[in-house]
């Protein structure tokens, strides 16, 4: 067995290599030219970085145990044994198969490597961990002669530690516990009073120049971690979480309820930005005002306005519009919100769900103020956070890890995601836990508090479980294959009511739709009712004036209620329709720049004598006829926003009578896979097969290419093969199918050599095959220099 990563990754059967490149896919992201090039990629600090960051706290505290064995060595390995002595001694200290499987997991990912007695640890790892393995200081003699001779004398270290006054005596148990720097000022330093002047006279602690800081030496750690051993005190195991266990019936019921409940706000924040386009900030997203008016729309705070919309644009359902002629950008809805409004219920939530998992945004964010005290806004840039989804999705294994139906506070969630994870998951991520809990309860993958079925089986679709390494399953569900998505659908669709095709009317003009409308019924109700409530809508004359104006005659109007109803027309609602009928039309505008007309001259009268719509500047041309200086649109505004029921004509006196045109933007991007946030670009198994023949065909041939020069050059020196000999050789090779080296000169008049196979030789040219690239190259016979067998 080789000594150097290179001649060990040579040494693995190609089973092994493809392992260790699922493992770590990043190392074949390009595919490197050859085993050489993957040893150098496998060392470097970025790659050392992405393989340790997926691994638990006890592989790294015992990776650190490895780099304590290294230093103390005098050639530089580790010894497995020195690991088992040493960890055996440590608080929570596990049994010796648990340490090699730790340091298994190591050699799986080429972090550590060689034989048990020797190991070597990759250069990148110092690089990339913290430079106090174990939070244990440098040794006593590489930082200051004293304090080594000190260190080398166990009583008298010993005594002096016993020596120390309680002030000083505290400072050490601080550093020991680690990391092992402090801070000082250089008159504490000097000063022999002070806890740690004492220190540093008595040589415990060492001034590190110019830093202003001290450093506790490793032996003094040793000696002052005698009660939980050199390591510290280990954790073998993941915490034990427990919470209160509630009834999964009711934690799927309320979820589902609050999944209804998102997908209506959904709809309402979207349809409100589909009638009254959102304007884009200069520095993008939406303003404090626009989130408030969506708030109030939705009749939910800011923060969840916030979420909803960022998980619209997630889903592609909300995008930026080109700016207008006014040269100003705004947010629309796109053209698959269409598709989305017309979806099951159960379909819409999932893809509002997995577009939250795969979200690469923060939005608890909006509203805050960033470093340099700049507002942050809901869909502006600066809400990027790559590693959001990474969050999410560990926080939601971690509840699915837990007995169904149990509820896990924040704390212990992310005590659970620092054991599992914690280079990805450090305390300072414990809010983005938070918020991404307080997220889930709001669009209903949680309900009390606990996962829900549903949820889990979503998940379980998404985290596939067939390519990952078995000492790495968030959900604790083994190997197999994923689970479709349609089986989260459809036990969502189980719990959630049927749509209903009918309504309630109500003598007081609301209309109640008994559950969640149909897509077609919901359509016409957003015309012919203002809605007041997720099933509560209500005639009113703007409301019926709104669906006449669609092209909906009073006949219509009186056969949609009767057809939908399941109770009797109230009366007060035909009447209602028939007073709006007779009035809607009466009254025309057209383009003159604008014109009203009417058969009705009195109402024209009532017109010029109603001082609100004293701002339009209308002038009698006729008896019928009345004018204004200002656009129809305008002027159409301010006569319906009086209570008249204007129309508009066209050029030829036809009633205008259509829907608004719906304007749609391109979504801001596109939704990513939740399978690369969670195992990264792991290339499929046939492709691993095929990288890893790659690899071995090109070491092959580099190992080779690093002796053909030479004996090229010789060739040429000597004069052993002429043009007529190498032409001897190649036929020679033809014939008996073996691979030789020709060195030629190229178009550039260049010298280059290449190891090939001969396949013909005619017309003043070899035509030969190169196996390493599995192509047919064609040489010039004339350029040929040399011919040099393979040896």
């Amino acid at each position: 067995m080789g000594t150097t990563l290179t001649e060990q990754l040579r040494a693995l059967p190609d089973d092994g290599l493809a392992a260790l490149l699922a493992l770590r896919p990043d190392l074949v992201v390009p595919v490197p030219a050859d085993l050489t090039a993957l040893a150098a990629r496998a060392q470097a600090r970025v790659s050392v970085a992405r393989a340790l960051d997926p691994l638990d706290r006890f592989t790294l505290e015992i990776l650190d145990g490895l780099r304590l064995s290294r230093d103390t060595s005098e050639d530089g390995t580790a010894s497995v044994e020195e690991v088992l002595a040493i960890a055996a001694i440590c608080r929570g200290a596990p049994g010796a198969a648990e340490i090699r499987a730790a340091i298994d997991r190591l050699r799986a990912r080429f972090l550590v490597y060689g034989p048990e007695s020797a190991l070597q640890i990759v250069g990148g790892v110092d690089e990339t961990c913290s430079p106090y393995p174990s939070g244990l200081g440098r040794p006593a003699a590489e930082l200051d002669p004293m304090a080594g001779d000190l260190a080398g004398d166990a009583a008298r270290l010993r005594r002096s530690v016993l020596a120390a006054p309680p002030a000083s005596r505290a400072v050490l148990e601080r550093l020991a516990a680690g990391p092992p720097l402090g801070a000082a000022t250089p008159a504490a330093v000097i000063d022999p009073d002070s806890p740690v002047g004492w220190l540093v006279a008595h040589h415990l602690l060492v001034p590190l120049q110019g830093a202003g800081q001290v450093e506790l030496p490793r032996e003094m750690g040793f000696l002052l971690r005698r009660d939980v051993g050199p390591l510290g005190e280990l954790h073998p195991h993941a915490p034990e979480l427990a919470g209160p266990v509630r009834d999964i019936e009711a934690v799927d019921s309320a979820g589902a309820g609050q999944a209804l409940e998102a997908i209506r706000l959904v709809e309402a924040v979207l349809g409100t930005t589909a009638a009254e386009p959102v304007p884009v900030l200069r520095s993008g997203g939406v303003g404090v005002r626009e989130l408030r008016k969506l708030s109030r729309v939705a009749g939910v705070d800011e923060t969840q306005t916030a979420l909803l919309i960022e998980v619209a644009a997630g889903a592609g359902l909300l995008g930026e519009a080109e700016p207008d002629s006014s040269g100003e950008a705004r947010f629309l809805p796109t053209l698959a919100y269409d598709t989305w409004r017309a979806s099951p219920l159960a379909q819409r939530w999932v893809l509002l769900a997995r577009a939250w998992l795969t979200l690469t945004r923060q939005p608890g964010l909006a509203g805050r103020r960033d470093d340099r005290d700049k507002p942050l806004y809901a869909l502006a840039p600066e809400l990027e956070r790559v590693g959001a989804p990474a969050v999410r999705v560990a926080t939601l294994c971690g509840l699915a890890g837990a007995p169904i139906g149990t509820v896990l506070e924040p704390d212990e969630l992310q005590k659970l995601l620092a054991w599992q994870a914690p280079r990805q998951f450090p305390e300072a991520r414990a809010e983005q836990v938070r918020w991404a809990l307080a997220e889930a309860a709001a669009l209903g993958v949680t309900g009390l508090g606990a996962l829900t079925r549903y949820g889990r089986l979503l998940l379980e679709d998404l985290v596939s479980t067939a390519t990952r390494d078995p000492d790495d399953d968030p959900l604790g569900v083994g190997a197999g294959e994923p689970r479709p998505e349609t089986d989260a659908v459809a036990a969502l669709d189980a719990l959630l009511p049927a749509p209903v095709d009918h309504v309630l009317l109500q003598a007081d003009l609301t209309v109640v739709v008994p559950g969640p409308p149909e897509p077609a019924l919901a359509a016409e109700l957003a015309l012919v009712a203002d809605a007041e409530s997720a099933n509560l809508y209500r005639v009113t004359p703007e409301s019926v004036r709104r669906a006449m104006d669609t092209g909906y005659s009073a006949t219509d109007l009186h056969a949609f209620f009767t057809r939908r109803s399941r109770t009797p027309v109230p009366q007060a609602l035909e009447y209602l329709v028939d007073d709006v009928a007779r009035r809607h039309g009466g009254l025309r505008v057209g383009s003159a720049n604008a014109y009203l007309s009417s058969e009705d001259e009195t109402l024209l009268v009532e017109l010029l004598a109603d001082r609100r719509l004293a701002e339009l500047r209308l002038r009698k041309l006729a008896p019928t006829v009345l004018t204004s200086p200002y656009p129809t649109g305008r002027v159409l505004g301010v006569l319906r926003g009086a209570g008249y029921a204007p129309v508009p004509e066209d050029s030829s006196g036809a009633a205008v009578l259509s829907r608004p045109r719906e304007r749609r933007a391109a979504p801001r991007r596109s939704p990513l896979s939740l399978k690369s946030i969670v195992d990264g670009p792991r290339p499929p198994a046939p492709r691993l097969a095929g990288i890893v023949e790659q690899l071995r065909h090109a070491d092959a041939a580099a190992r080779a290419a690093l002796r053909a020069p030479v004996a090229l050059r010789a060739a040429r020196a000597n004069g052993m093969r002429a043009h007529t000999q190498a032409l001897a050789v190649l036929q020679q090779a033809l014939r008996d199918k073996q691979r030789v080296w020709v060195g030629y000169v190229d178009a550039h008049g260049g010298t280059a050599s290449r190891l090939v196979r001969p396949v013909s030789i005619g017309a003043g040219y070899l035509r030969a095959e190169d196996d390493r690239a599995q192509t047919l190259h064609t040489f010039a016979l004339h350029r040929i220099t040399a011919v040099v067998p393979e040896e």
